[in-house]
């Protein structure tokens, strides 16, 4: 499988998990045609607490090892749980509380890539 199919199989894993535990305003930042980046894609979304934020990340974890037995190659951030990172390599997961996610703001740092809304289910 070539890595932008296994990128969209990734990331359909990741929006599987994210709609199964209701998280907010999810969008897809495509970051392939931009040079020198981490990764492909970032999906973003938000939780309402930090025990939302937090059964969100390891829903999507588990969801993704369940669909494609892929497993997170990092994760961090689950001690605060205001903002988790769950790096699948070229995609990466960012699940924020919802004032931190204002704060950050990595929707606007990537203003320049191609940013898709995500339907809630």
């Amino acid at each position: 499988m070539k890595k932008t199919e296994q990128s969209k199989v990734l990331i359909e894993a990741i929006l599987e998990g994210i709609h199964r535990i209701k998280g907010k305003d999810i969008i897809h930042v495509d970051l392939e045609s931009i040079d020198h980046t981490e990764c492909g894609h970032f999906i973003i979304c938000h939780g309402t607490s930090s025990t939302h934020v937090d059964s969100i990340a390891q829903t999507v974890e588990a969801t993704v090892k369940e669909l494609i037995g892929e497993d997170v190659w990092h994760r961090d951030g689950y001690r605060n749980a205001i903002w988790i990172l769950l790096d699948y390599g070229d995609v990466m997961l960012h699940v924020f509380q919802e004032e931190a996610r204002r704060f950050y703001n990595l929707e606007g740092l990537w203003a320049d890539a191609k940013i898709t809304k995500i339907e809630d289910e």
